[in-house]
């Protein structure tokens, strides 16, 4: 490998920089980002008195193999110094609210939550996962996350408390997204155990193995729950940025809009508006549906896959009020989409990250989530929808689901266009259909991101580093 061309400056293509710039196997590393700034999604407002805001991800978990992972780089840029962490035992983690009947309702948690019989459920939340072990195994190969969630644990939870986290992951309907996709963790405990409760227990299967450096050690010490960076979220791609640049071997180029790549006897041909590259291996980091308007017309099965491939576009309404506004603390609320199809949660961004409201005088921050799956239904065409509208939109769900009267004293309104791949019922055939395709072909290309196998920031890390390993060995 001399050469490799990175497709996409999100967090995807950044971390798969930075791993590949780990092998002194790579001579060069050709970073295009068709934008005008590095780090996609993960976006923060830093404002001249010291308040942060987030419009995209504001709060990353350290669990489970990716969540080290994400750790571990995080030590190694010398970001440690930098992190908030939010600890289980926090407000914020123990209080999350489901907003149901234009009722708060505080989300069951610890065993008594679970003995008891607290609305808007009609009976004790152990009951359903007692009786979870007597279903029987699903006989398909993947099934919506609603009808699993109905068929074993009952249909209450899967329209409140299933439907309502949905909307909050992946802005989408839990009755199309797959369960195999989006949730493999419980999935895999019930094709390999029989039962969800007994997958947890015992384990649903290997899992790749990373080791836990000193924050990863610290996260399990001290019980992390989710954790951000004192200048924001955006920090972690600025820092991968700035390494990358000190590296002497990575070309890191902003608005350049690859126009079309084809195969060429080295490797491939890159197109862009002022000239062609060429490249040995390509790793493309754009979502599906960019890549699939880039591709030649040889690739045709994989063109159709990557168009297939939905996104939905969410509004994300930030919110800064005088005082001390909340009726109750926690993470924020959820909405099932019987409630309000159009607005998702709120979350109160200064419960779990004072840090980030300006220093003197006490204030409070929120984040209105709206549109998803429902965008058009509830607002129309995200081209044609106006920030006062949404606006106007947010505050009024503050007033009504809060009771927050005063007007709010700082706001932003950020569209997120086509932000959150969909993996709806089949999306694994598709993503193997995908990569069987490249490896028949012997395509040097990888595909990374949040379009295929996950939409975590933590999955899309772990996506860059798989793709540098499979391309040159352990990073």
């Amino acid at each position: 490998m001399t050469t490799v061309a990175v497709l996409g400056g999100g967090i995807g293509g950044l971390a798969a920089s930075y791993y590949l710039c780990k092998s002194p196997q790579v001579t060069k590393v050709i970073v295009l980002e068709s934008s005008s700034r590095f780090g996609g999604w993960l976006w923060s407002t830093r404002r001249s008195d010291g308040a942060v805001f987030e419009h995209g991800p504001r709060g990353i978990r350290p669990a489970g193999v990716v969540g080290r992972n994400t750790l571990n780089m995080v030590d190694d840029l010398g970001l440690g110094g930098e992190i908030l962490p939010v600890t289980y035992s926090h407000v914020a983690s123990k209080n999350r609210y489901v907003y149901v009947n234009r009722e708060l309702h505080r989300m069951p948690s610890g065993i008594s939550g679970l003995l008891r019989t607290v609305p808007p459920f009609s009976r004790p939340l152990l009951l359903s996962v007692a009786m979870e072990i007597l279903v029987k195994k699903g006989k398909e190969d993947d099934e919506s996350i609603h009808s699993f969630v109905s068929r074993r644990l009952g249909k209450e939870l899967a329209d409140i408390a299933v439907d309502s986290l949905c909307r909050g992951v992946f802005a989408g309907d839990c009755r199309k997204l797959s369960v195999r996709s989006c949730f493999p963790v419980l999935f895999n405990a019930e094709q390999r155990r029989g039962s969800l409760t007994l997958g947890m227990l015992l384990g649903s299967g290997p899992a790749p193995v990373v080791p836990p450096g000193p924050l990863a050690q610290r996260a399990v010490e001290e019980s992390w729950a989710q954790w951000s960076l004192s200048r924001g979220v955006e920090s972690l791609p600025e820092s991968i940025t700035e390494y990358l640049q000190r590296s002497g071997r990575v070309q890191l180029h902003r608005e350049a809009a690859v126009q079309h790549i084809s195969p060429s006897a080295s490797g491939w041909t890159i197109t862009l508006e002022d000239g062609v590259m060429s490249a040995d291996h390509i790793i493309a980091a754009l979502p599906a549906k960019a890549l699939s308007s880039i591709l030649p017309s040889s690739c045709q099965p994989l063109i159709q896959p990557l168009q297939d491939i939905s996104t939905v576009t969410v509004a994300v309404v930030n919110l800064e009020y005088e005082g001390s506004v909340l009726p109750v603390e926690g993470f924020g609320h959820l909405l099932p989409s019987s409630e309000d199809r159009g607005l998702l949660g709120v979350v109160y961004d200064s419960v779990p990250f004072p840090q980030h409201n300006r220093p003197g005088g006490q204030t409070t921050r929120l984040t209105v989530m709206m549109g998803g799956a429902w965008f058009r239904e509830a607002f129309g065409a995200p081209e044609a929808v106006t920030e006062e509208r949404l606006l106007a939109r947010a505050t009024e769900a503050v007033s009504s689901h809060l009771g927050v009267t005063t007007a709010p004293s700082w706001s932003r309104v950020t569209l997120q266009r086509d932000c959150i791949p969909q993996y709806y019922q089949g999306h694994y055939r598709r993503v193997e259909s995908m990569r069987s395709f490249i490896k028949e072909k012997s395509l040097s290309l990888s595909l990374i991101g949040s379009s295929y196998d996950g939409v975590s920031v933590n999955d899309v890390i772990f996506s860059g580093r798989t793709a540098a390993e499979e391309l040159l060995g352990t990073v």
